[in-house]
């Protein structure tokens, strides 16, 4: 397809810098294909959801994975930045490098030599491959937790582009960039649909009976790249690591068998959910690397529902949306969404969409 399908413009004012307080207050867009748009807020999903329903979190916890550091080749110094985005070793990242030009393979860099790490403030690597868009395969002195405890010493928040393009992070978004009940450290960015979701709110939905399951996909700073393509076929998607427990895919069968609907929380236990699906629908247990990508005409085989943040234009998020509950519907709810002033990206607002499919409006 065409990307510029994808296209819609957003006003600058629009990109939330900041998460709405508490977290629940923020509004929630449903959206339910060929039904009117109804404009609630997030602390009203128990009353949207029916007993017996089950939301499907991702429990993956965002590391400090942007670092600053000096390039040394000879006599030669130049600043770097990397964005980490998969772990590959113990000791070896994969990671997004800028400005690129200035990294080739073999050269020393030296990170968080400000005096606030812990090693003397040293966090070394080299760049064991370089690859192509400023992509380069890094390998660190440090292993293991060793390296993750340098990591969190030296390492800043990897807010998106178009919040740290406007602000540095500080340490309210060490709280802020992570859900309340983040678990497995790997990502490098927020699962932020399951941003919103307070400990008041969980109580709400155990009340309504509804069912809380998690999976865990590590999410990749490729999230945030652009679609340079012009045509879908020729973007290539990077790969994030994730697992579906025996207990989870167990219990998410058992819940469809009995008629409780699906609801997945955010893009990423969507995209995980159907890497592990079967074709018939059945959801087997699962692990590795995912570079599952979605756009209109992909047949659904898992959720009913989905629980989401307003995405980019011309992005693989947007895509997703609208192969889930259609490319003219989605088009009108942002357009709706823009002109009723909800706040977009990581910190912003939510909806929620029915399948095209299957809305059926419980």
């Amino acid at each position: 397809m065409r990307v510029d399908l994808f296209d819609f413009d957003l006003p600058e004012e629009r990109i939330a810098l900041r998460p709405a307080e508490p977290r629940d207050s923020a509004r929630l867009l449903i959206v339910r294909p060929g039904e009117t748009l109804q404009d609630r807020t997030v602390s009203d999903l128990p009353s949207l959801l029916c007993e017996g329903d089950v939301l499907v979190f991702n429990d993956t916890k965002v590391i400090p994975a942007q670092l600053k550091g000096m390039r040394k080749r000879g006599e030669a110094v130049a600043q770097v930045e990397a964005t980490l985005h998969m772990r590959v070793a113990p000791d070896r990242w994969q990671a997004f490098m800028r400005p690129g030009k200035r990294i080739a393979a073999g050269d020393r860099i030296h990170f968080g030599h400000d005096g606030n790490s812990c090693f003397l403030g040293q966090l070394d690597a080299t760049v064991l491959e370089k690859g192509e868009a400023g992509e380069a395969l890094l390998g660190f002195d440090l292993s293991g937790p060793f390296l993750d405890e340098a990591l969190h010493a030296v390492g800043h928040i990897p807010l998106p582009p178009y919040i740290a393009s406007k602000r540095d992070d500080d340490e309210r978004d060490r709280a802020d960039y992570q859900t309340i009940y983040a678990r497995e450290e790997g990502a490098v960015a927020a699962p932020t649909a399951g941003l919103h979701f307070t400990p008041a709110l969980f109580a709400a939905l155990d009340a309504k009976g509804v069912e809380r399951r998690f999976v865990t996909l590590h999410v990749g700073a490729g999230t945030f790249l652009p679609v340079k393509a012009d045509d879908t076929a020729d973007h290539k998607m990077h790969a994030e690591t994730g697992s579906v427990s025996a207990e989870t895919a167990a219990a998410l069968n058992v819940a469809k068998a009995r008629g409780g609907r699906i609801i997945c929380v955010g893009t990423t236990s969507l995209r995980l959910l159907e890497s592990a699906a079967r074709a018939e629908g059945q959801i087997e247990p699962w692990s590795g690397p995912t570079d599952i990508f979605i756009t209109p005409g992909y047949r659904f085989r898992t959720a009913d529902m989905l629980m989401t943040n307003f995405h980019l234009p011309r992005s693989t998020l947007f895509m997703l949306v609208s192969a889930f509950s259609g490319l003219e519907t989605m088009r009108s709810a942002y357009a709706h969404a823009i002109d009723n002033r909800y706040r977009f990206y990581s910190y912003g607002d939510a909806s929620l969409l029915c399948r095209a499919e299957t809305s059926d409006g419980r």
